[in-house]
């Protein structure tokens, strides 16, 4: 080696190294170690105001050494609308799942429920694209340890693990499986991970919003949250946790009901859904009747066409959305003389979004995240962009805003 070339490679070694010191240690998700995994946990049914019972500690801890902030959620505040609108960042009226049970003549004849086939039809949600299935698209793998519609192949895309919902699964095994499935090589683990718990929604309907069993049933959760980090630290992934619920829940009793029957011709309308809001589709040649009774000034109870919905609840222009929509007061119930449930419900979801009682949790902790934020209220629409950026891929159009949640981010 000359002494030119010697001394080139010398100042050359004295760059690199300088560089890589103010560059500093690899972080987590630099190039040598994976980007962390976001895993999203929904507790559905689980109230903002659950947090501060003294009945979770996991949880209150994420949220101490995290962020915390109510959610408000898209309307109607039901269960599916909801989760779908959190992974698409579309509110109900532009994703689609307008409703736990609606039609749509141009799919089936068949409604729409939870638990029905019709479910397992991908046109009922190729309205959206939930971030998995771009995610998938993008070359990341994902896992769902439930969530609805990630057991639909979407725009023909299924998350890379998934099973269909099983809701005898207990928590602490759908934790087990989750975790089993991020045992394998690194660098064919999941970059998203959801999880998905009903256990708080229903205590919250049986029971009551403020019951013993409410309680013990949040607790239970709790301590699958605390199964699943362990898990984690066990398995050293370095994770951004996020934790949601798709609505909360008010306390409804028998003294708190519209009977329908009293003023309507049931035999006039279909209804697919009542309860906590009424929608209704009048009869061929009906139309006019059945407005002129519903939109009649009423106690505890608001309807509309479905063009004249209050613009603050984003709804009505989908053709999903019934022709006419009726929403009660929160706490009241709409109802029928005939219906006989097998178990009366002392809890229900659906009213308004705008009401404290419908408020759902937001829990973010993580590397991504700083410590100690409590964010003003903010619509559920928003967590949307949150996971694309978490996730490291491109966001598709959407109602969500990520300025919104900035200030939790770490910069």
């Amino acid at each position: 080696m000359t002494r030119i070339t010697a001394k080139l490679a010398a100042a050359f070694l004295a760059f690199t190294l300088a560089a890589c010191a103010a560059v500093g240690p690899t972080r987590p998700g630099g190039p040598s170690t994976p980007p962390p995994l976001t895993v999203l946990i929904s507790i559905d049914g689980f109230r903002a105001d659950y947090l501060d019972r003294g009945v979770t500690p996991a949880l209150s801890a994420l949220a101490a050494g995290g962020v915390r902030g109510d959610m408000r959620p898209s309307f109607p505040s039901k269960t599916f609308p909801n989760h779908y609108a959190l992974v698409t960042g579309l509110r109900p009226d532009r994703n689609g799942i307008v409703d736990n049970n609606m039609y749509d003549p141009t799919i089936t004849p068949q409604k729409f429920t939870m638990s029905a086939a019709t479910a397992s039809d991908p046109r009922w949600w190729n309205e959206a694209e939930p971030i998995w299935v771009t995610a998938e698209k993008a070359g990341e793998r994902t896992a769902a340890m439930f969530w609805p519609g990630s057991d639909v192949a979407i725009h023909g895309t299924l998350p890379s693990h998934w099973l269909k919902f099983d809701m005898s699964m207990s928590a602490s095994a759908r934790v087990d499986q989750a975790l089993a499935w991020l045992d394998g090589p690194a660098a064919e683990r999941p970059r998203l991970l959801t999880v998905y718990f009903d256990d708080v929604d229903t205590a919250g309907h049986h029971q009551g919003p403020d019951s013993s069993g409410l309680n013990a049933a949040a607790a239970k959760v709790d301590a699958a949250v605390a199964r699943l980090e362990e898990g984690l630290k066990a398995r050293h992934i370095v994770a951004n946790l996020i934790v949601v619920s798709d609505h909360g829940m008010a306390p409804i009793s028998p003294d708190r009901r519209i009977f329908a029957d009293d003023f309507l011709d049931l035999k006039t309308v279909t209804t697919p859904t009542m309860g906590a809001f009424m929608s209704v589709i009048p009869q061929p040649g009906r139309e006019v009747q059945v407005e002129k009774v519903l939109l009649a000034p009423r106690a505890h109870m608001q309807c509309w066409r479905k063009g004249q919905i209050p613009a603050r609840y984003h709804y009505g222009k989908n053709p999903r959305v019934p022709p006419l929509f009726c929403l009660p007061d929160t706490g009241w119930e709409i109802t029928t003389h005939s219906y006989k449930p097998r178990q009366p419900d002392l809890g229900d979801h659906g009213f308004d979004p705008y009401s404290p009682q419908m408020r759902a949790i937001f829990i973010a902790n993580g590397p991504a995240f700083r410590r100690g934020v409590r964010l003003a209220t903010f619509d559920n629409v928003d967590v949307y962009p949150l996971l694309a950026r978490l996730i490291g891929v491109k966001a598709r159009p959407s109602d969500g805003k990520l300025a919104d949640l900035a200030s939790s981010l770490v910069p």
